[in-house]
């Protein structure tokens, strides 16, 4: 099992590895948290594993750019779902981060708890000056959690999501190293 190097009051968030390829491909298989997904629904596991071997490579990296972490709860270690991290160029000293969680533990605030808990790695940990993401415009679930986080919306990108439903607008969020957080 991967190091964990994170943790927040509820969960442990760990480096993916191959140990991870059917509960990823488990987790992008189901309508609910694939509906908002761009990379679709895989057709079986040996795509699941294409798109998540270099995922598992980037984690192995001596300096990570892209990080993949699994969610697990604290009680028991099950898997909850995936949240990613990913650095820009260094210049720039901000990130994207997305998330998926598997439906079973929505409305319960693992997503929230989560994406704070990265948020105040990027700024503490990192020194990152902004954090960024982006969700579907009819995807009020990530909304939520993204302004619960104290991300502001700035923006729209018209049809930049391309959905299993369709092309799909996106909302663009970000929170900077300065703006006033209670975590």
């Amino acid at each position: 099992m991967s190091k964990v190097i994170l943790e927040s009051d509820r969960l442990f968030f760990r480096l993916i590895d191959e140990s991870d390829f059917q509960k990823i491909h488990d987790l992008h298989s189901l309508p609910d948290s694939g509906k908002f997904n761009t990379i679709g629904f895989p057709k079986n596991i040996a795509e699941t594993i294409a798109i998540v071997k270099p995922w598992i490579a980037e984690n192995k990296l001596a300096k990570i750019q892209r990080y993949t972490f699994a969610l697990e709860s604290k009680t028991g270690q099950e898997f909850i779902g995936l949240f990613g991290f990913n650095l820009g160029k260094a210049n720039y000293q901000r990130a994207e981060v997305w998330y998926k969680i598997l439906p079973t533990f929505w409305n319960q605030g693992f997503a929230t708890e989560s994406l704070k808990t990265i948020i105040k790695f990027g700024f503490s940990e990192l020194k990152l000056h902004r954090i960024q993401a982006g969700c579907a415009v009819n995807n009020l679930g990530s909304i939520k959690v993204l302004e619960k986080a104290g991300m502001t919306r700035e923006g729209r990108g018209r049809q930049i999501l391309p959905l299993p439903s369709g092309w799909s607008d996106n909302f663009e969020y970000a929170i900077l190293a300065s703006d006033p957080r209670d975590y």
